[in-house]
């Protein structure tokens, strides 16, 4: 009798966990498709940026109101620290990421921006630097509440690690596309940017599932997002004489990233079972 209880309340919750990540990813396709048309039709610059950040808070909006819809409350999003070691593999890792890449550029087909350094790592950069990482944070916590605080945990609950890394991990990338087929998010060639995006959101994706199920905090993604964010788009270019060869392989439109990201995917998927137990329960 307790056995049977206890699969009716497993197949109990795997249906509620269904039903939430319905609700969100619905809630996620309609505010998203507000700000694509925007994006698509913006004219000033500034306008830009500002649909951008409230693309970015969708998920973390449809999230919050599928919650509060579904549960009445706002538990579940994973907001405590956590063990400090993954906070700071949130943030050294992709700082890590980026020094292969583009320090296997000034080595070998690309040249060190020794002007740009200068400005870098400038005391008068300080200021500038430590806003523009809290800016890129803030706006990674809109995109992570939902992909990695509520979509990851509660695909946990009714598949096991490599679907719904591989399916959250092409969601992720499919709400990114719209911004690359009808906006500038992309490089100097649409269909290559597409072609390298895409395994690398994938990728990425398994990666950060990985880390949010293992740490147990949606920070270390927030934290990993965020830091990515900055120095893959401002930091390392800054550091880096810019050529058309140099721009197609590093960056989120270069093919480096895949690889990268690829590599990092395998390693994880290879460490799946290290991940708690706790973290596919329904």
């Amino acid at each position: 009798m307790r056995k049977k209880k206890s699969v009716s309340k497993k197949k109990k919750g795997e249906a509620l966990a269904h039903r939430e990540v319905m609700i969100f990813l619905g809630l996620t396709l309609l505010l998203s498709s507000v700000f694509y048309y925007l994006i698509a039709n913006v004219t000033v610059a500034s306008d830009a940026l500002a649909f951008t950040i409230a693309l970015m808070w969708c998920p973390a909006t449809a999230a919050i109101i599928t919650r509060l819809y579904c549960q009445k409350n706002l538990k579940g999003f994973a907001l405590g620290l956590g063990d400090p070691k993954w906070l700071l593999v949130g943030i050294l890792l992709p700082i890590f990421i980026g020094l292969v890449m583009f320090g296997s550029v000034w080595l070998t087909v690309g040249e060190f921006n020794w002007a740009g350094a200068a400005t870098v790592f400038s005391l008068s950069f300080l200021p500038a630097f430590a806003y523009a990482i809290g800016f890129n944070i803030f706006a990674a916590f809109g995109e992570e509440m939902g992909w990695r605080g509520l979509l990851v945990p509660e695909l946990a609950k009714f598949m096991g690690f490599t679907k719904l890394a591989l399916l959250s991990g092409a969601i992720w990338t499919a709400w990114h596309l719209p911004l690359i087929l009808f906006g500038t998010y992309h490089g100097a060639d649409i269909w290559f940017s597409l072609a390298v995006f895409i395994p690398s959101v994938i990728c990425s994706g398994m990666v950060f599932a990985w880390l949010r199920l293992k740490s147990g905090t949606v920070w270390t993604t927030v934290l990993f997002h965020g830091v990515w964010n900055y120095f893959i788009q401002h930091v390392y270019p800054m550091l880096t004489v810019q050529t058309p060869a140099t721009e197609a392989i590093t960056g989120e439109f270069g093919w480096a990233s895949p690889a990268i990201y690829l590599v990092l995917a395998l390693i994880v998927w290879y460490y799946r079972g290290s991940l708690p137990k706790s973290a596919f329960r329904s």
